[in-house]
């Protein structure tokens, strides 16, 4: 009997061999296929096509084409790009430390980095750049002239600039330098005992850099409570986002979980250390673009019941990415798991594998998701995203403000409105007066400002298809009236939306004197999300009893 039992064991594992033997042949046979056929369809296109091919852009197009269908993080990057992964890793690149845009066709700087060699030289935002080593820059793109700024560090770069309110153009020359970008974009007290801490990105500091900040933070003052701030974080290194919890959970907590099709994407990953600070009571901003390495933090804080978490639903990437080097200096940035969190709930909120006929991906419908269990036993759910423990509202709306903003007349003002203004009030106590709104809506009407509304376009869309569908006579009066009232009105629109244009006029004022900093401190003034946490943290039992801490 034993004899027979094995030999039927023997024929079973045989027979599984053979059929996975077999598949491998048929997918080996696939792709040899394809390739096959692409490069014949290449070799003939270069044969007979009428006009000169361009190959290495061609070779781009259908490489990004064919993975745009997977997903939108799994990517081609062709080695002159490398320099853009170094810093998507690191956030450390060769230049001169400042942000530059498009406008108007001329390159212009639009953000000096604070304490860079950019704004240590006396460059502004509003500089227009002529000429990069002698190189005119005049029709170049953005991503060309950023080229053009990098370097080898401690190579001269020379600049010819023309700043508003002068005649003659300024020459610059300065060494370039190793930049390195601080994923702590701000931190200091936001309350007593409470120490607030925004973090942008992930990068390969960013855990240090939180710790070197909080530790700063407590030498300075009696800190208590962190309220860390992930809002807009769209992520980065998941090593990072495991360092920083490690910091708040016991050494060889589980953080997040990582499975894939080829075993070697499974991985759990355990906090590394032992805590820095075990009994500090945490706050999570959060909102709608806080994504990936933000939503592991997040919510590996909140199945943990170790942090509250404030602000709107997360993004809901649970998507793993790894680089892969390929030919020719390239590489591939793949996605190659889902994580999970310490609940055992996956966040990632779209479904890229099963497409509908369109090409399109569907949310995960609240009816499938999961219930899970926190620590404490608090219920939370999967399918998309991080849902706070106190959800906040964004009820901004799109209005005149938005669309001053998208023709950058706020910062044209502000390069006008530096030139008259040497000093102004530190960002804590700034306070944009009535005669510079007075001024900057003259400056409005000066330069004929005029904006359409998304509802305006769509009216033209509804009255077009009304004419062709003969209807637009018989509802002639009703398309009249609805013309009239949504027409915009710009001097009563600027006024009835003040408080949102003096605040992003102020933002941009501010940036000129006081950086990336003042802006921050100034926002914080008024920041709905903060003063939740700040509520919340108040010693009255209400952290306690949303964690369920007994």
């Amino acid at each position: 009997m034993k004899k027979v039992s094995f030999l039927i064991l023997l024929f079973f594992s045989l027979s599984t061999y053979a059929n996975d033997a077999q598949q491998v042949d048929k997918r080996s046979f696939r792709i040899s296929k394809n390739l096959n056929i692409f490069n014949s369809v290449f070799r003939e296109l270069d044969m007979f096509y009428v006009d000169t091919l361009s190959y290495d852009k061609m070779m781009k197009t259908s490489i990004d084409n064919m993975l745009e269908k997977l997903d939108p993080y799994t990517v081609y990057m062709p080695e002159e790009e490398t320099d853009d992964l170094t810093f998507m890793t690191t956030g450390e690149y060769a230049g001169i430390g400042a942000l530059i845009m498009k406008k108007e066709n001329k390159i212009v700087i639009s953000e000096p980095y604070e304490g860079m060699p950019a704004q240590r030289n006396g460059l502004r935002a509003g500089d227009i750049i002529l000429q990069v080593d002698g190189e005119d820059v005049d029709g170049l793109t953005v991503g060309e002239v950023s080229a053009l700024l990098k370097g080898t560090p401690n190579t001269i770069i020379k600049l010819k600039l023309q700043r508003p309110g002068e005649k003659k153009p300024i020459d610059k020359e300065f060494p370039r330098e190793k930049i390195q970008v601080n994923p702590v974009a701000y931190s200091g007290m936001v309350g007593d005992k409470v120490a607030y801490i925004m973090l942008s990105e992930f990068t390969e500091r960013a855990a240090q850099e939180i710790k070197n900040a909080l530790l700063e933070l407590e030498k300075q003052h009696k800190v208590e409570s962190l309220v860390l701030d992930i809002r807009n974080n769209g992520g980065g290194l998941i090593d990072e986002a495991v360092k920083i919890v490690g910091y708040f959970v016991p050494k060889g907590t589980d953080v997040v979980t990582t499975k894939g099709k080829n075993k070697d994407a499974d991985r759990t990953y355990k906090t590394p250390t032992e805590p820095i600070f075990p009994q500090m009571r945490l706050v999570i901003l959060a909102n709608r673009s806080s994504a990936s390495a933000s939503e592991i933090v997040a919510g590996s804080m909140q199945d943990l019941d170790r942090a509250v978490i404030v602000g709107q639903r997360t993004f809901g990437k649970g998507l793993v990415q790894n680089i892969r080097p390929i030919s020719y200096g390239g590489h591939l940035k793949v996605t190659t798991a889902k994580y999970y969190i310490p609940s055992g709930r996956c966040i990632q909120a779209l479904d890229y594998s099963h497409r509908n006929e369109d090409g399109s991906v569907g949310h995960v419908a609240d009816s499938l998701t999961s219930k899970f269990k926190t620590r404490n036993g608090r219920e939370v759910r999967d399918g998309g995203g991080i849902n706070p423990d106190t959800i906040t509202k964004d009820d901004r709306k799109i209005n005149i403000a938005y669309y001053i903003f998208a023709q950058n007349l706020y910062f044209d003002y502000a390069t006008q409105y530096v030139l008259n203004h040497p000093k102004i009030a530190s960002p804590s106590e700034f306070v944009l007066s009535d005669e510079d709104f007075k001024a900057f809506t003259a400056y409005l009407i000066e330069k004929k400002f005029k904006y359409s509304t998304q509802t305006e376009k769509s009216y033209d869309a509804l009255l077009e298809m009304a004419q062709y569908e003969g209807l637009d006579k018989k509802a002639k009066d009703e398309f009249t009236a609805l013309k009239a009232k949504l027409m915009p009105d710009i001097t009563k629109n600027l006024e009835d939306n003040k408080a949102d244009i003096s605040e992003l006029l102020s933002l941009e004022i501010l940036k000129r004197y006081y950086y990336q900093k003042g802006e921050i401190t100034y926002t914080l003034r008024t920041d709905k999300d903060l003063k939740v946490a700040l509520d919340i943290l108040k010693p009255d039992g209400k952290y306690s009893k949303i964690l369920n801490i007994k």
